[in-house]
């Protein structure tokens, strides 16, 4: 199991995680020695060059995996319509990390209903080996032949939990996973509460196996709480028996060093 959080550079985090004298130019370094995945969400707002994902292949350790999110050129812009420059653009540059490349996140808006001929067209242009996993957001999309497309394509539909509650459907459309948690109940808000989180882990635990990659990541960033709850997800799903990613505090908070990459402890790569 993967474990990570949506995105590294919060201002917020400085103090909780990001010790006062580390320089945010260096923050990804930082945050590798803890972490060995993060998904980048920049990439759905703005194109990020291949020569950024080369330094950044370059600055993480050698098990690290980035998940990349889409551009928004494609499902909010385009609403999955004349998707070839765009995906084209997305992936060749992303492929700037070489193999610390996870998955590829197609997030859809709220307000575009199911099309899965479209769908289905944008997943036929991805190239092979290229892990995809689609997250709609409109209720329309829970039907058979949705289903069928991503199942079609070893496509993984993305769970995505809210408020304590499931945000989609918990089918396994690949032999691999995908979790997003995006807002929590409890305290400090927007953290997760223990039970929540194990109640997710007994989810997992029903849909695949643990030789299976399962990728996690928090995106409830403010005051820290993605980090915290990613540490607490980890420690949860280890107990429960999962092989997990490395997810904990820095070992020395204070230390302000941050050393080459190759340095930071390793964990092994899931295939």
């Amino acid at each position: 199991m993967l474990i990570g959080t949506s995105g590294w550079q919060y201002a917020d985090w400085r103090g909780v995680f990001y010790p006062q004298g580390v320089a945010q130019r260096r923050w990804l370094e930082f945050y590798a020695r803890s972490f060995a995945t993060v998904e980048l969400n920049a990439s759905f707002y703005r194109p990020v060059p291949r020569a950024t994902f080369e330094g950044w292949r370059e600055r993480t350790p050698d098990d690290f995996v980035m998940a990349v999110k889409a551009s928004r050129v494609i499902t909010h812009f385009h609403r999955l319509l004349d998707p070839e420059i765009p995906l084209q653009r997305s992936v060749e540059a992303a492929r700037g990390l070489g193999d610390k490349l996870g998955p590829l996140l197609l997030q859809l808006p709220p307000n575009l209903p199911a099309e899965p001929d479209r769908l289905r067209s944008v997943l036929e242009l991805v190239p092979t080996g290229l892990r995809v996993v689609v997250e709609p957001r409109n209720e329309t999309w829970w039907t058979d032949e949705v289903r069928e497309v991503l199942e079609a394509h070893d496509v993984a539909l993305c769970w995505a939990d809210r408020l304590d509650q499931s945000a989609t459907p918990l089918w396994p459309t690949a032999g691999w996973g995908y979790l997003r948690f995006h807002e929590g109940t409890g305290e400090p808000s927007p953290s997760y509460r223990d039970e929540v989180l194990s109640d997710w882990v007994i989810r997992i635990d029903a849909s695949w196996g643990r030789d299976r990659d399962v990728f996690v990541y928090f995106n409830n960033d403010p005051g820290g709480a993605a980090i915290l709850d990613a540490i607490r997800f980890a420690e949860l799903a280890g107990a429960a028996g999962w092989p997990v990613t490395r997810a904990s505090r820095p070992a020395a908070e204070t230390n302000c060093d941050v050393g080459h990459p190759d340095t930071a402890a390793a964990s092994p790569r899931l295939k």
